[in-house]
């Protein structure tokens, strides 16, 4: 048995090998008529769709947390909380396709975008992007655990 990643095992890892392998055999010069060089970077484009699934599903995590804990309404404190629920079940679900994800994840810049989200939601309630924490209050293991919530800064549960 070779030493590649298998599919089943980390599709982001899989699709960065197999690009790396077809970029190799069209140096090869293998006389056959693929166009390596574009299917190569299609499989990649594959894995970098992966990514960008996993981050806008924490920029929505990080936009309910930051509504959670600053926004003093009581509603719709539920809905962000199912929403939080599910973001984070994608995230697991993919994270558990493709383990390699999780440290191609950009906390900060996610973050960045969650925060503006939350501020123009929090508008209502008087608030501002200088409101919140310029940079994430929240470490990645907190965003993926679901069982982890801030605490409110108005005592709202």
């Amino acid at each position: 048995m070779d030493s590649r990643i298998g599919y089943d095992t980390d599709f982001l890892a899989w699709t960065e090998e197999q690009a790396r392998l077809l970029r190799e055999a069209a140096r090869e010069r293998i006389n056959t008529p693929i166009d390596w060089e574009n299917v190569a970077e299609e499989i990649e484009s594959m894995g970098r769709s992966e990514l960008r699934a996993v981050e806008s599903a924490l920029v929505r995590v990080i936009e309910h947390l930051l509504k959670l804990e600053y926004s003093p309404a009581a509603d719709p404190r539920g809905d962000w909380k199912v929403s939080v629920l599910e973001h984070r079940d994608r995230v697991a679900r993919d994270l558990s396709a493709s383990p390699s994800l999780r440290g191609r994840i950009d906390t900060a810049g996610i973050y960045k975008s969650g925060r503006k989200i939350a501020a123009l939601g929090l508008e209502r309630d008087g608030m501002r992007l200088n409101d919140l924490p310029p940079d994430c209050p929240y470490s990645l293991d907190q965003l993926l655990d679901e069982d982890w919530w801030p605490a409110s800064r108005h005592g709202l549960t």
